[in-house]
């Protein structure tokens, strides 16, 4: 740092004893001319002036940028330790222009941050919530491990043990499955591609899924969905949304129960409603139903994991939809999607 003030310092000391050597050069040559000693004293005045003039216009300078390298560093000072940088108003100065940019630079990092603040959170949320769910079907392997390796039993009795290991091992798939979907949806691993197509081949997909199941509860599905409205959307993810609405629909209606689905053409909008005659979701809890591995005490001993409607959300999010929940307690719910058109 010395250094470099003394190389400035030599610098303009090299340049003033130039400019000296120039003006008395000058001036001899003028008084060789005109044998005139009143202008060699103007020459040697005006010499004076401009050295003057220099001088205060070379510390004026310097003193502008010690203030302008000080407020800088006091800047991003105050930017390392979190603070925003403080705001100019003099916006014809450098240092205005400046501050500005490094305002801007502090709301990146500061979004940054907050993003990358929400990310950890979120993880340490997710495994957390992954924790908690395999903890169940662990703890039930290992029990009927140890009943197996420990305990003589009848060739039925074993397989009764089998079988509900395998039940464990399912629920466990169907986690990971979920889970593996969801991830590589949030971290944009696969992209939506939506195409022009009919929504009823689409919403047909997602039926073919829970047919089966309400055929065994003797629920009654109708729909009412018109073949010729098509919408750009995914057919794929789509449908996986919807089946897993739909799914839904089935665990939670009761036996002999009825589910409608309608699909109506809206002019920015397609709108595909599915009603059920189920237990229907209280007004406080209808905020919640969407968040990851969320379910309600009441439906614990219903087979689920509670990330069917969080993936269906994220699903029509992404695709610029969104999805809408209509329901009383004891009369059923309808979950609404709307789709865009555009």
């Amino acid at each position: 740092m010395n250094g470099g003030k003394l190389s400035i310092n030599r610098g303009c000391a090299a340049g003033a004893a130039f400019l000296g050597v120039i003006s008395l050069a000058t001036i001899t040559t003028v008084y060789l001319l005109t044998r005139n000693p009143i202008i060699v004293w103007l020459g040697l005045l005006f010499d004076l002036l401009v050295f003057a003039c220099a001088a205060v216009f070379v510390a004026f300078l310097r003193r502008k940028l010690v203030l302008f390298s000080d407020g800088l560093c006091r800047t991003i000072d105050d930017m390392l330790d979190g603070a925003a940088p403080p705001q100019i108003y003099e916006e014809e100065s450098l240092f205005y222009k400046i501050n500005h940019r490094l305002t801007r630079l502090y709301e990146v990092l500061q979004k940054n941050q907050e993003s990358i603040s929400k990310e950890r959170a979120d993880l340490q949320e997710l495994i957390s919530d992954i924790s908690h769910q395999v903890k169940t079907p662990i703890a039930n392997l290992q029990m009927v491990n140890t009943t197996l390796l420990e305990q003589p039993m009848t060739e039925e009795r074993r397989q009764e043990f089998l079988q509900a290991s395998g039940g464990q091992l399912d629920k466990l798939d169907f986690l990971m499955q979920a889970m593996i979907k969801t991830s590589r949806l949030e971290t944009g691993v696969i992209s939506l591609d939506r195409k022009v197509q009919p929504v009823y081949d689409t919403l047909a997909a997602a039926l073919g899924g829970i047919l089966l199941n309400a055929e065994r509860k003797n629920i009654h599905v109708s729909v009412d969905c018109p073949e010729d409205i098509v919408l750009a959307h995914d057919r794929k993810w789509t449908s996986e949304a919807l089946f897993n609405i739909l799914d839904n629909a089935v665990k939670y209606t009761p036996a002999d129960g009825d589910i409608r689905v309608s699909v109506q053409s809206w002019e920015l909008y397609v709108k595909i409603d599915i009603t059920d005659s189920g237990k229907g979701i209280a007004e406080n809890r209808q905020g919640m139903i969407f968040k990851r591995f969320y379910r309600e005490k009441e439906v614990h001993d219903i087979e689920g994991i509670g990330i069917g409607l969080y993936l269906a959300r994220e699903i029509v999010t992404m695709q610029g939809g969104y999805i809408k929940v209509t329901s009383t307690v004891g009369h059923g719910s309808t979950f609404s999607v709307f789709l865009p058109r555009g």
